[in-house]
Parts: structure tokens; sequence; C-alpha cells
């Protein structure tokens, strides 16, 4: 059986497309605001931005339009700390996406604006993988780089290729976006040969239902002490189980659970499957949710981080990761800006929100 170390040392890649996000303020609705708040945001943007909060070496990989808006974009992503070097230009327009928050029963509404993008126009070729990946262990990227068109796809297999033959630690968010496969191919058809290349693999229990065809076996916890949660736990070993058997690479299967009671309100845990073990969090019960978009990101940046820095207890990995994603539900934006002492705050119980003076 493939078994690869882990690596724990060197900076990390991550790549996708950032776009600006622009979102109706104040829970509008798009009918009702004649102003948006625009940020960036990106999964692979978002991984890297928890990765450098968190100390990580990080360097953020795309494609980008040479214009005043793609510049002022890369100007805020390396005031969060990223490398930047990576970024090749060309293309005529950054991808864009509107965001018009739920509150209470009323769902949030994502319309992207992608097509013809300059990541989406990407194609293998265009971006000097050897040369990024020389001083790099670890590269980071989601299903959403393989969604948006079949050259995009191609892309994503070789820049797979060369970070494996090169020995690159790889992980995956397998990220799937129902809005995004439009070109003709299924996700699964699309995603299963490049998920092969996955040491560590992420993704919510829906997603390994399209992309692996794994059933879901339910999260549906309503507080904290839910125990529904635990007596499911043989269920999701045998879900970690078949994780391994389609993906025999894979060392570690990452699965976060929601339960959204309210937009406003969700129920959070996580289990790993990783050397026959099941590995499971208790449950974060979310009330007063801020901004959940990104929260799946920063699962996965505390996931990278937790295995990096704790390469010997998956336990506090997985707790760290977890943690990491319950505060992001409490943070504006796509990024998620917390530090490694804040998370491990909240690992050690400390959730009475009061003021630090």
């Amino acid at each position: 059986m493939y078994k690869k170390q882990i690596a724990t040392d060197k900076k990390v890649i991550t790549f996708g497309e950032v776009m600006l996000r622009l979102t109706a303020p104040d829970f509008l609705r798009f009918s009702q605001t004649n102003q948006m708040i625009a940020t960036y945001g990106g999964s692979e943007a978002n991984v890297a931005v928890s990765l450098a909060n968190f100390g990580i070496p990080t360097e953020f990989v795309t494609r980008l339009p040479d214009n005043a808006v793609a510049r002022a974009c890369i100007a805020s992503l390396r005031a969060n700390g990223l490398g930047t070097e990576g970024i090749v230009f060309g293309g005529k327009r950054m991808g864009l996406y509107f965001l018009e928050s739920g509150a209470a029963f009323r769902n949030s509404n994502v319309v992207y604006d992608r097509e013809g993008s300059s990541f989406a126009t990407l194609r293998p070729g265009m971006i000097d993988w050897e040369k990024i990946f020389s001083d790099a262990g670890w590269f980071h990227w989601s299903g959403i780089a393989a969604a948006l068109s079949q050259d995009g796809a191609d892309a994503c297999r070789e820049a797979l290729e060369i970070a494996d033959r090169m020995g690159l630690t790889i992980s995956c968010d397998l990220n799937f976006r129902k809005k995004l496969w439009n070109y003709g191919s299924s996700a699964a058809e699309v995603m299963q040969p490049l998920v092969q290349y996955s040491d560590v693999i992420f993704g919510a229990e829906p997603e390994y239902k399209e992309i692996l065809g794994i059933q879901p076996v339910g999260f549906k916890a309503v507080d904290a002490e839910d125990i529904t949660f635990e007596a499911n736990l043989p269920a999701f070993e045998d879900f970690g189980r078949r994780v391994v058997e389609l993906v025999p690479r894979c060392q570690k299967a990452f699965l976060e659970l929601r339960n959204s009671i309210t937009s406003n309100h969700n129920l959070l845990a996580a289990i790993l499957y990783s050397d026959n073990t099941l590995k499971h969090t208790g449950i974060y019960d979310i009330e007063c949710e801020v901004d959940r978009v990104g929260a799946g990101d920063a699962f996965v940046g505390g996931m990278i981080y937790g295995l990096i820095t704790y390469p010997d207890n998956d336990q506090k990995a997985l707790e760290y990761a977890l943690a990491a994603s319950a505060l992001k539900n409490t943070v504006y934006g796509d990024f998620n800006h917390v530090m490694v002492e804040e998370v491990e705050s909240l690992m050690q119980g400390n959730t009475s929100g009061r003021v630090s003076r």
C-alpha cells in the first residue's frame, strides 16, 4: 500500500481562483440594495490566508488579468501574508461572486460570474510548476479549480503530476459546487482520477457522495450533548474505510459535519479516518453565526496546520481544524482572521466570549 511521510517543513502552495466578492449589506436582499461591500475570496486563497495567519510560509498560485482591480487583490493577499510570486497574468477579467446573506429561515444565496475569467481560461503550460514547487513541501487544491472548464481540469492534472513527481504532500478539498459544473463533464468523472493523487482528502458528506459515490451517514445533532453523533461513529468508520478503498493513496480522510438549524444557528463536528482508526471531535453549537462562507476552508487551513505542527497527534490536529472552522463562523468575509492562540484557547474550552483586557 502507498505510504509517504507527510511533509512537516517547507512552504505550502495552494492553487485556485480568487474572486471579487460583492455582498449585499445588513442582510438585505439583492433587490433591496444599491450598495455592495467589496472584499476578496475564494476557497484556496482562503486556505492560504489561514495558514499565513498561523505562521506557515504559504504561496498562492492563480491567474489574473493585468489591471487595477487584480493588483488591488494581490495587494490584499500580500497584506495577509501570502507569497504571490507564482501568480501569472493573462485574460481579461477577474471572477466575481455576489452574496446575499441569509437570516433565520431564509437561506443565503450565491450568484457566480466566473465564465470566461482569467482563471477559467487557464490552460496547461501557463504556470511553471517546477519552479513554484522547488522549495515547497505541500500542494493543496480543490474541486472548484477543476469545475470551471476542461482546460482548468487539465491544468490541475498537470500540477498534480509535477507535485507527485517532486515528492510533495498533496491535499484535496472535494469542494463540489453544483452551479459551476457546466462544461459537459460530471464532477465524478473529472474528479475521480485527479483525487487519486491525494495523500489527504477533505470534504462534507454530500461532496464525498457526488465525487466518490459514498452514501452519507447523516449528522442531525440538535445540541452539543446530542448522543446520536456517538451512536453513528461505527457508520462513520465504515465511511472512512470506503474512502481509503476508493483512493488507496489517501492516508488521512477528513470529514466536517454541519447541521444547519437555521441560517444563523449551526452545529459542527468532525471526524478523521487514518491508519484504520476513526477519531472524532465533540460538537460546537454556534447560535449566532456571522458569516459561514469560508468555514470549510478554515477547517482545511487548520487541518494542514495541525498535520504540520502536530505530526504525531492526529487527534489534536483534528481538534485544531474544527476549532478554526468554528471561529470562522464568527468572522465576516471569506478570510479567517484568527490567530493560533485564539484557536488553542477555544480548543481548551474557553467559550465565554469575555472581553480580553
